[in-house]
């Protein structure tokens, strides 16, 4: 009888988890997997508005075969192999800086940092892009320094586009992954630094062997975050550069939303091109997990 009044309080307990679980389960159903679900069939399909017709795998053959589709994809790798990297150290750096308990003013300086990512996307790709024009501050500053003779036109020349928009993704988002890395690091006893130093351990090697292996999870952690923010790239490539000079520094995101909304609607082939950046996604955050977590 006693056995039996436990397992109805454990059937009563998970009944009510369910109940409120429910509401937002429907919810994601209804608002991401049905849409999810109507946009692969439409990645199969062809043409505008009521005269769309089943066109099978063409829409998929087809991306291999735009050469702007290669492009964006080109260039998006670009920014992923380069930025991602270079963000996630600059974090760990500035957040194994940020967390000495004797630093002065740090939560001043944490601040700062983190500030950033706490602006307008479209605000603040304006504003590097009127930093970088011609007649902006970076040319003016470089002019009368001396280091130019004449303005260098940063957007309309491919390298330095890739790289202004490289600039701002670390601008805008190292202070986010380095709130992260502080917020693991709280959890460290700083114990195990001063036992470290004690032993004359400095502060690089206390870096490599205390630091990044107690912080695996969480830079596996903002690595997958990255990357999946990086494959979706849009508004930096619309605002900063409008994917120029001659689509060469146009994203996969931005390329999808010309075929959706300014070259004739085209759908079918949007919604295809969404879903290749779905597997890149899915591809690259299994080989991250396989790759950093090696728990049991």
């Amino acid at each position: 009888m006693s056995k039996q009044k436990k397992m109805t309080l454990s059937k009563k307990q998970n009944l009510t988890g369910w109940v409120f679980l429910l509401p937002g389960a429907l919810l994601i159903f209804i608002m991401s997997f049905v849409p999810m679900f109507r946009a692969l069939l439409l990645s199969f399909k062809s043409g505008v508005g009521a005269k769309m017709a089943w066109s099978g795998i063409s829409n998929y053959v087809r991306m291999f075969q735009d050469t702007v589709f290669v492009q964006s994809v080109k260039n998006t790798f670009f920014y992923l192999i380069i930025q991602v990297p270079v963000m996630l150290i600059l974090a760990l750096i500035l957040a194994s800086i940020l967390n000495n308990k004797d630093l002065k003013f740090k939560g001043l300086f944490r601040t700062m940092i983190f500030l950033p990512c706490a602006t307008s996307l479209v605000a603040y790709a304006i504003i590097f892009r009127s930093l970088f024009a011609n007649n902006g501050l970076i040319n003016l500053l470089l002019v009368n320094l001396g280091i130019l003779d004449q303005p260098y036109a940063f957007l309309t020349h491919t390298t330095s586009a890739r790289i202004v928009i490289i600039i701002a993704l670390l601008w805008r988002w190292t202070g986010y992954n380095m709130v992260f890395y502080l917020s693991g690091l709280q959890n460290i006893e700083y114990s195990v630094y001063e036992a470290a130093k004690i032993d004359g351990a400095s502060a690089v090697q206390s870096f490599f062997k205390i630091t990044v292996p107690l912080l695996k999870p969480t830079i596996l952690l903002t690595a997958i975050m990255s990357t999946n923010g990086t494959l979706q790239l849009f508004d930096e490539s619309v605002n900063l550069t409008n994917g120029g000079p001659a689509n060469t520094s146009i994203t996969m995101s931005h390329y999808i939303y010309d075929m959706s909304f300014k070259y004739v609607p085209n759908f079918g082939y949007a919604a295809a091109m969404s879903f290749l950046i779905l597997v890149l996604v899915a591809v690259l955050a299994f080989l991250q997990m396989k790759v950093g977590d090696k728990r049991d």
